[in-house]
């Protein structure tokens, strides 16, 4: 990546809509170079998509939850189940296995706390490798990378 490229994602990071002609007044380029610039940047992954960037409580899913979990059990199969339970569940939204403890940071995003309580009790802890699980619920987002 040069410095070109660099610009580009830089602003389409800021602003995914942007037409291909603003994109390239921004950068200094014509329309045509510009827009082969994109299409290289997405076809080498650089570039992995578009979307939009959603207000949680405006759908319902204001009350978010850094969760972190420990596992009792370590063998792959295992590992690869609870993965694909915990990255099925709507209410998680992001999900990072980590080195050392914990072994997960799991956000979750769900409508109240009673809501947080049910997706707690009854699908995350009920995960057989489950050990041990930490809840610490977000007071405000400082910055964030959406």
């Amino acid at each position: 990546m040069d410095d070109l490229d660099r610009a580009i994602v830089f602003h389409l990071s800021q602003d995914g809509r942007l037409t291909n002609v603003e994109l390239a007044q921004r950068v200094g380029l014509t329309p045509a170079p510009c827009l082969r610039r994109v299409k290289r940047l997405e076809s080498e992954g650089i570039i992995t998509g578009y979307r939009a960037r959603i207000d949680p409580a405006a759908t319902g899913r204001g009350f978010e939850v850094m969760v972190s979990v420990e596992i009792s059990i370590n063998d792959l199969q295992t590992v690869e189940e609870l993965e694909g339970a915990i990255t099925a569940y709507d209410e998680v939204v992001e999900v990072h296995r980590l080195f050392g403890r914990p072994d997960y940071l799991i956000r979750v995003a769900v409508e109240d706390s009673a809501t947080f309580e049910t997706f707690l009790t009854t699908k995350l802890m009920a995960l057989r490798a489950v050990a041990r699980v930490d809840s610490h619920m977000i007071m405000k987002k400082l910055k964030t990378s959406d």
